[in-house]
């Protein structure tokens, strides 16, 4: 589908173009990346791994906007909107990179346009006028100078009330992708009214968008002030915007998180920030406008994405982990531990960790999220969970399962506790490997020391803490009927989980 958006002038310019430009960063986090299966994950997914360097996706995107303090204000807290079961890893990633944050939490998916939403609303709490700069979490932009210019540009059309767009310059016929085709150009800043969105175009297409030099890929990053975003959705999607109110209105606070209202927030309609704004704003008497970036952009949506990015060698390999090439050529290995060795291969993928391996052609890669869903139809537990997973306490590695038993490995950050809870079905042993643990079992609470046990009973109220400054590290063996994730009943927990 096409949507033709009418020019639109304003008949007079805004009075915010000679005030100080604030950029407040906007991080959109509510993806869960099912073609970059399987370390990508439901409940870790792709902009919480370190798929391209040392850092996140989600840690390099906060740092993104690092530089343009030269040209705007930047505000000294960023908002990230996420899932609710994802804040506490945003968080610690967050503070690890040095980044203050708000957490705007969604109890339930509702796509883009819910979630700039309701940034926009916490945001215009502090200053209507802030320039959002809505970035998604999951991208690639390496040339961040590049990045800096478009930003600045976009944010003077910003200031005179238009929603604005970066256009990607397309480096190739590109299928999946959507695009944007440029109407009348603006003049200095380097802007171009918007004539249309255009879907996913087919290979013959894609191929007329590329040489017609008219079309460029559509980044999903936006810049746009609050109010003037409040008014385009209040205009376009009024349904929207009143359940994002009452959400913010009924949900809860604290230093770090803003919880929405479940019940008002899953009944908020579910819709993109293009298909419920952007390609209604002629319409709604707004101004739109694309501001074209020439750079290494990517939204690193596939194995063949990530394969395109990251330095290759002579063959065209790109190897992460422990892996080993021969006689192979263009093709993606990446190990979570065990080694992985192609011989006589072209163009592949092969990704490993703990729990699930993945061989694909590179070419068909996004064809993972079909094996994704097969998982999640059969309820197998690697489509939303690795084997190692994050607590906001510290981890739990699954190390061995069979009938009736599980083996953990459970790591507790120093200071950190799990919460006072009892199982209606599994006993516990815990072996200290590592630390000093402070239990509490029943009535009673001690210490124990590296080599020393202890036994929890069935129905018995516990808890875990490691008092010390090193990570505790113990190993957990649970037997039982049933040993699922979801028996424990939680009396009292730091992180807030009773509910």
């Amino acid at each position: 589908m096409s949507t033709t958006l009418a020019p639109h002038t304003p008949a007079n310019p805004s009075q915010h173009t000679a005030a100080p430009l604030t950029i407040q960063p906007v991080i959109l986090a509510g993806g869960s990346g099912t073609r970059l299966w399987p370390l990508s994950r439901e409940q870790y997914p792709k902009q919480l791994i370190e798929l391209l360097g040392e850092e996140s996706l989600l840690a390099a995107t906060a740092r993104r906007l690092d530089g343009l303090e030269s040209l705007c204000t930047i505000s000294d807290e960023l908002l990230l909107v996420c899932g609710e079961s994802h804040r506490f890893i945003s968080a610690e990633q967050l503070r690890k990179c040095g980044k203050p944050a708000r957490i705007v939490l969604e109890p339930c998916a509702r796509n883009t346009a819910p979630a700039l939403t309701a940034a926009a609303l916490v945001a215009a709490e502090k200053s209507a006028d802030a320039i959002l700069v809505a970035m998604p979490a999951d991208h690639a932009v390496p040339d961040t100078e590049a990045f800096h210019a478009v930003v600045s540009r976009a944010a003077q059309y910003a200031a005179d009330g238009a929603v604005v767009t970066i256009g990607i310059v397309p480096r190739r016929a590109e299928t999946g992708y959507g695009y944007i085709r440029a109407g009348a150009e603006l003049g200095a800043n380097g802007g171009f009214e918007i004539d249309r969105f255009v879907e996913k175009p087919h290979r013959e297409l894609a191929e007329q968008y590329l040489q017609s030099g008219e079309y460029w890929w559509n980044s999903g990053i936006f810049v746009v002030r609050a109010s003037t975003w409040l008014a385009a959705i209040g205009k376009a999607r009024p349904d929207v915007l009143s359940a994002c109110k009452a959400s913010l209105a009924n949900g809860s606070r604290d230093d770090v998180f803003v919880r929405l209202g479940a019940e008002d927030f899953d009944a908020c309609p579910d819709d993109s920030i293009d298909y419920a704004v952007m390609e209604k704003l002629g319409e709604c008497g707004m101004r739109g406008i694309v501001v074209p970036m020439d750079a290494a952009w990517s939204d690193v949506g596939s194995w063949d994405a990530i394969w395109e990015i990251l330095p290759k060698d002579v063959a065209g390999n790109v190897a992460r982990g422990r892996v080993m090439f021969e006689d192979t050529a263009n093709s993606f290995a990446h190990s979570q531990g065990r080694l992985i060795a192609c011989v006589g291969l072209r163009d592949v993928v092969v990704v490993e960790t703990p729990d699930a391996i993945l061989v694909a052609d590179r070419q068909n890669a996004q064809q993972i999220k079909s094996i994704v869903s097969r998982l999640r139809a059969e309820n197998g537990p690697e489509a939303d969970n690795h084997r190692k997973v994050h607590r906001p306490w510290g981890y739990y590695d699954s190390i061995d399962s069979g009938d009736r038993f599980q083996v953990k490995r459970i790591v507790v950050k120093p200071g950190e506790m799990l919460s006072l809870q009892m199982h209606h079905h599994r006993a516990e042993h815990w072996v200290v490997v590592r630390g000093t643990a402070q239990v509490t079992c029943g009535d009673e609470t001690f210490l124990l020391t590296e080599n020393q046990s202890t036994y929890i009973p069935l129905g018995t109220v516990h808890r875990l803490k490691n008092p010390g400054k090193t990570p505790l590290e113990i190993i957990e063996v649970q037997s039982g009927a049933y040993l699922g994730e979801d028996d424990i009943v939680r009396f009292e927990d730091t992180y807030g989980r009773t509910a």
